[in-house]
């Protein structure tokens, strides 16, 4: 059985306009969970991050990490173990070479030079980036820069790694590239969030989905369960993903049976095609 966590518990957070971005969200996140937060612009996953990073303090509520209540004096233990890629890179990046850049968080949890040195190399290797050490960051390409981004977190090595829309202005290639180092980082059994707008993606890759709208967390469930709900879907403004539409709809045209596994990956649906020949009769 899967260990808990983190866990919010009735976390809320008003700006300092008064606006109310949090309004008693409560959920409870396991190690190496694949979750996607997705929801309308507003409706409050990046202040939920924020506030599980650490960055943000609660305006009510609580956070727990582990068995631990996090407070002033437990809040570095939270920033350490709970890591932030933001969707900007360029906010993210803060030194003049991209060695001293991945070497930033490392330094600050006060390693021995050694250690920073190691995990530096280690992470820029992760991210196919050993040669690129000594290059000003800001002038790297869009997609080069997230991966500099993604290293300077994999090198703090924290117990959950969250990613607010990682996929935002990289070009397919790129956003290809990504998709391999979440692969990558879930294998390992890393814990990931992943905010995103992208409901193709958030079908195909993750194990949980939690639906924001206006402040709260309208659903929690599986991919297909959340997006056969049409009453959350609407709540939350969204679609449906192209590979259940073309599933279902291949079901109802009678071209395939309707099965309890329905495929997320278009190799999956290769297969489920390939077997439904073999059931037809159909040559190979």
């Amino acid at each position: 059985m899967k260990k808990r966590i983190l866990k919010a518990d009735n976390l809320s957070y008003v700006y300092g306009n008064g606006k109310t971005a949090l309004d008693g969200v409560t959920v409870e996140i396991y190690e190496g969970e694949k979750i996607a937060v997705i929801g309308a612009n507003g409706s409050g996953k990046s202040t939920f991050f924020l506030n599980i990073n650490g960055v943000y303090a609660p305006t009510s509520g609580e956070i727990v990490f582990r068995d631990m209540t996090v407070n002033k004096k437990t809040l570095n233990e939270l920033r350490k173990n709970v890591g932030i890629v933001f969707q900007d890179a360029d906010n993210q990046i803060i030194a003049s070479t991209v060695k001293a850049d991945v070497g930033f968080g490392p330094m600050n949890l006060k390693l021995p030079k050694e250690e920073v040195l190691e995990r530096v190399a280690q992470a820029l290797a992760y991210m196919n980036l050993t040669g690129f050490e000594d290059r000003p960051p800001h002038y790297l390409s869009g997609g080069e820069k997230k991966r500099v981004s993604i290293a300077g977190i994999v090198a703090m090595k924290p117990e959950v790694l969250i990613f607010d829309e990682p996929t935002a202005s990289l070009d397919p290639i790129n956003a290809m590239m990504l998709e391999e180092v979440l692969a990558k980082l879930g294998a390992e059994g890393k814990t990931m969030l992943i905010s995103t707008h992208d409901v193709d993606f958030t079908y195909r890759w993750a194990e949980r989905v939690l639906v924001f709208c206006n402040g709260k967390i309208i659903a929690d469930g599986t991919p297909l369960e959340i997006f056969q709900n049409g009453e959350v879907l609407r709540q939350a403004n969204l679609k449906r993903p192209a590979m259940l539409e073309v599933y279902e709809l291949l079901v109802e045209s009678g071209v395939l049976a309707a099965a309890n596994a329905y495929p997320r990956q278009t190799q999956e649906l290769k297969e489920v095609l390939r077997d439904s020949k073999v059931i037809l009769g159909d040559p190979a």
